[in-house]
């Protein structure tokens, strides 16, 4: 608890020490120049504020330690784009921790950065088909989520601790509707590079997702004559019974409702994956002539 206490009081003292402003008679002119807040926006137009070079130089650096501190290695790479945009940590808005939803979010746009950028190519397929998940499922936030994740993609991204850490607090369903979504980013150009493949089977891995439910979730992506079976993790000699069996726990646990809490985007964003599996099992029960 004091190293607690201390971390707060450090941060109090270096929020006041980016409160910090230039002489009142240069302040003054800088308001009467803007007319918004002390603003100065000619400054702005080149990455400064009011704060002059001094939060240009420390804002990110501050954003990024706090982030960490407080948030772990997640909310040190959002502290440090934060820092970097002028965002006023105070605020909380970013806050990783804050709420359930709040933290698949975040995780997401850190994940989906990632992902982006394994094969070395952040492909205009791929902003787009971000773009527009983000406007269908998030509505009049998708702005700036989409700002965030320009910054997001520049940074270089711990995938390990931010799995884990993501795999210590996020419940399993969760986790699988964010893996469902990094394949449906990494699918966006209309294959899956093995690059891409490969760091979204690590982030599983670290996100404590097992190998069954890995293979289940890319067989809804990557097809083979056995990707009905996967979806259902179940082997194409299982019986009709077992394929009945497994279609109900698979309906289970990709259930949308298992990710309500999420709100209600998250949620209908889940359809689709729910929906795979029914796909799957139609498939199996052609392939059969079963009733």
């Amino acid at each position: 608890m004091p190293k607690f206490l201390l971390l707060i009081l450090i941060g109090v003292v270096i929020y006041y020490f980016m409160k910090w402003r230039k002489p009142s008679s240069t302040h003054n002119q800088q308001n009467s120049n803007s007319g918004n807040n002390g603003v100065n926006e000619n400054a702005t137009d080149t990455g400064q504020d009011a704060t002059g070079k001094r939060g240009n130089s420390y804002g990110k650096w501050v954003g990024g330690g706090l982030g960490w501190a407080f948030g772990g290695p997640i909310g040190g790479i959002l502290g440090f784009v934060f820092g970097k945009m002028y965002d006023d940590m105070s605020k909380g808005k970013y806050e990783y921790g804050r709420s359930p939803a709040s933290d698949f979010n975040m995780s997401l746009l850190v994940l989906t950065a990632a992902v982006m950028k394994a094969d070395g190519v952040v492909k205009r397929s791929e902003l787009d088909y971000v773009k527009q998940f983000f406007h269908a499922n998030f509505g009049s936030r998708a702005p700036e989520y989409i700002k965030l994740l320009r910054e997001l993609v520049k940074q270089d991204i711990e995938v390990t601790e931010v799995s884990r850490q993501i795999s210590r607090h996020m419940d399993a369903a969760s986790r699988l509707q964010l893996l469902h979504y990094l394949f449906g980013i990494a699918m966006a150009d209309g294959k899956v590079d093995k690059s891409e493949v490969d760091l979204i089977e690590r982030i599983a891995t670290n996100m404590g997702i097992g190998r069954a439910d890995f293979e289940s979730i890319k067989a809804m992506f990557v097809k083979d004559s056995d990707a009905a079976y996967k979806v259902l993790q179940i082997s194409p000699d299982a019986s009709n019974e077992e394929v009945k069996k497994a279609y109900r726990e698979m309906a289970k646990k990709y259930h949308p409702d298992r990710v309500a809490s999420l709100g209600e985007d998250i949620r209908r964003a889940a359809e689709e994956k729910f929906q795979k599996v029914n796909e799957a099992y139609e498939t199996i029960k052609n392939e059969r002539g079963m009733n």
